[in-house]
């Protein structure tokens, strides 16, 4: 959560309001978060000196506006440049890609790809070997279903791997 409250902060100040509905605007598919959270992620932003407030008032209300620090910059950059992981909330990192240098989103994607076709051969042998047990065992639910959920990470991560293939292809056109 800090580290998407930083990213939004880096493109410009904003209120927890305004995070929030951002948040759920344009990254809830891969983040959701409660009022709650972001107040919590802001109070550890704020005693670590990544993120300052100031008092505004706006059409006679106060409001409490917030920023990135110059060490809220370096935390985010050190996040944003570190390797993705395989998780939902690693499409954050992907999210705030565009504000890294294309040199280091290569690399990134690069890596991030290899690792996904790792992890594809390894579901593609824990397939295999349960097509395999099938055979001897045909009526076997629980198996059955074990398989099929194999399937589904395997499936799913040959789709990753192409989508960042492309993605890939994208940023080099661009380098």
């Amino acid at each position: 959560m800090e580290n998407i409250i930083l990213g939004l902060l880096l493109l410009q100040a904003r209120t927890i309001y305004q995070l929030k509905k951002r948040i759920n605007d344009g990254l809830s598919l891969m983040y959701s978060c409660s009022t709650g959270s972001i107040q919590a992620a802001i109070k550890k932003l704020l005693k670590g000196g990544h993120i300052s407030v100031a008092e505004v008032c706006e059409n006679g209300k106060n409001k409490k506006l917030y920023s990135i620090t110059t060490e809220g910059q370096k935390q985010f950059y050190a996040w944003l440049n570190s390797p993705i992981d395989c998780s939902s909330k690693g499409l954050t990192k992907v999210y705030f890609m565009g504000l890294s240098e294309k040199q280091v989103q290569a690399k990134l994607i690069e890596s991030y790809i290899h690792n996904l076709q790792k992890d594809y051969a390894q579901l593609d042998k824990i397939c295999k070997e349960g097509e395999a047990m099938s055979i001897k065992l045909p009526e076997n639910d629980v198996l059955f279903f074990q398989l099929q959920t194999a399937k589904y990470g395997r499936d799913l991560t040959h789709f990753n791997i192409v989508w960042f293939k492309r993605l890939l292809k994208n940023i080099r056109s661009k380098i």
